[in-house]
């Protein structure tokens, strides 16, 4: 039987205008770097040598040490992204008019244009059986071609979230921003997410479908999905997790993490969660 493919069933100006709004609205009051490589980040004052530039003169220190300083800046370094997205069945099946996939792709498409403005590099890695893999870029041509990509879907792919994270663990440098977008429904994902988060920044982005907080527990479930009309019939207790639970363990790895649920509204808790650990600034 062959796999069956969908897409997202915005077509693809809307899904990229509901993407470039998003990004907007998550850049909305932070600094955009103009140009790479633009020195912004102060690092210290030391006395005038012959030929400093005049503006760089700190009037404030000269005033109170009497001996005239400049200013030393250093130039903000990149910090590459990546966009780890669950493209497992799992993801795919939904009780609400946007599944938890869709949103997810969304998420991914928004926070990397906002990453962009920032001037950091973002790749994106598929956490289910389907081989995408595409290290950080600043292309923004390159971002739409994964974003198109990724709004393809299958229901029968496997999670490989776990595995995935460690095959991409050697392959980082010395200190990389990860977001992983699931709903974290691989039991092997928390062993790889704590290696990951001793040397890098781990954020954990928990995309829930409000019909899974009432079916632990229950055997088996049959469900037809939104968009598609596609039937299923799946064990609950595989295909589904407790919200608490997840979050206790990431508690545990000391990763940074929150609920985003697909009938609810995320821009300003999503903006807020960023903020507060300075995620969207230089």
């Amino acid at each position: 039987m062959p796999l069956l493919e969908h897409s997202d069933p915005l077509d693809s100006r809307q899904f990229f205008i509901a993407v470039k709004r998003l990004a907007d609205s998550l850049s909305y009051g932070t600094d955009r770097s103009q140009m790479l490589g633009q020195g912004i980040e102060y690092v210290q004052s030391r006395p005038y040598i012959q030929g400093d530039p005049v503006k760089t003169i700190d009037w404030r220190i000269s005033a109170r040490t009497g001996v005239v300083h400049v200013k030393e800046y250093e130039t903000p370094k990149c910090l590459p992204v990546w966009f780890i997205v669950d493209t497992s069945s799992s993801m795919t099946l939904s009780s609400t008019p946007i599944s938890k996939y869709q949103l997810a792709v969304q998420l991914a498409g928004g926070l990397a244009l906002t990453c962009l403005d920032q001037v950091s590099p973002v790749g994106v890695m598929g956490a289910g059986s389907r081989d995408l893999n595409i290290k950080p870029s600043l292309s923004r041509d390159t971002v739409m071609r994964w974003l198109h990509e990724l709004r393809h879907y299958d229901f029968h792919e496997s999670t490989h979230l776990g595995q995935k994270l460690l095959s991409l663990s050697p392959t980082l440098g010395d200190n990389t921003l990860i977001f992983v977008i699931s709903d974290f429904h691989d039991s092997e994902a928390m062993r790889a997410i704590k290696r990951l988060n001793q040397k890098h920044d781990v954020i954990g982005l928990i995309l829930r479908d409000p019909a899974e907080d009432n079916l632990s527990g229950a055997g088996f479930i049959r469900g037809k999905e939104v968009e598609s009309g596609h039937s299923f019939t799946i064990s609950a207790k595989k295909e589904f997790s407790d919200l608490e639970e997840i979050s206790t363990a990431l508690k545990k790895a000391a990763v940074d993490h929150l609920p985003i649920y697909t009938n609810k509204p995320i821009l300003a808790r999503l903006r807020l969660f960023l903020q507060s650990r300075h995620l969207l600034g230089h």
